[in-house]
């Protein structure tokens, strides 16, 4: 019997995690977009007793759809040629500098 209550929290645990990871990643950290995170908080932490099973599932699909609307947008921005990526390369080179200890020196402009 204790196990399966385990296993539920483990699960309840992943979830939450999983969630509150994909909203911070893909809706943002912002104070005016802190009622998101709110509300998981609240609904996770006040339904901790009964943990049922279709909330669960109802979480983790909804992580995966915030995974994946954002993964369809960079595939989207990444098959248009028509768009200048300029700036979104530049950041995305800036962030594998970074990854390594190192800065991208700033470019003139004339």
């Amino acid at each position: 019997m204790n196990s399966s209550i385990e296993v539920v929290n483990t699960a309840a645990k992943a979830a939450y995690r999983n969630l509150l990871r994909a909203v911070r990643k893909h809706v943002g950290r912002e104070d005016h977009k802190s009622h998101f995170t709110d509300f998981i908080k609240h609904e996770f932490t006040s339904n901790i007793s009964s943990k049922n099973p279709q909330n669960l599932k109802l979480a983790e699909d909804y992580t995966f759809y915030l995974n994946s609307v954002h993964h369809q947008k960079e595939l989207l921005f990444s098959y248009n040629i028509a768009v200048d990526r300029s700036a979104e390369m530049k950041k995305v080179l800036g962030k594998s500098a970074a990854s390594v200890g190192l800065q991208l020196p700033e470019v003139y402009q004339p």
